[in-house]
């Protein structure tokens, strides 16, 4: 719909105890607001345990992992920006 803006989901994975996932979350919060990404321990699933394990943390953004271990400030901004570029090409492409 024409005015509405796509808000491309945003997972960080991160476990509990890890200091750079506490400095991910920090910055993520600064680049997409306190409601704008949703967090998953991943010590609470086997299967994202075994996916991302000691690679923590990791930002996704729509379904595309954007990075993992450490985060540069601006990185997802910029994954969330290109992420809404899309939306609107494939909205204008139907």
């Amino acid at each position: 719909m024409k005015g509405q803006r796509h808000q491309p989901s945003v997972v960080l994975y991160t476990r509990k105890r890890c200091g750079l996932c506490q400095q991910a979350e920090r910055l993520v919060r600064t680049e997409v607001g306190n409601n704008g990404f949703a967090m998953c321990d991943i010590d609470d699933d086997d299967v994202l345990r075994d996916r991302y394990d000691v690679r923590v943390p990791v930002v996704v953004v729509d379904g595309v992992e954007i990075a993992a271990f450490e985060l540069a400030p601006g990185v997802v901004r910029r994954a969330v920006a290109a992420a809404r570029r899309r939306r609107r090409r494939s909205s204008r492409a139907q």
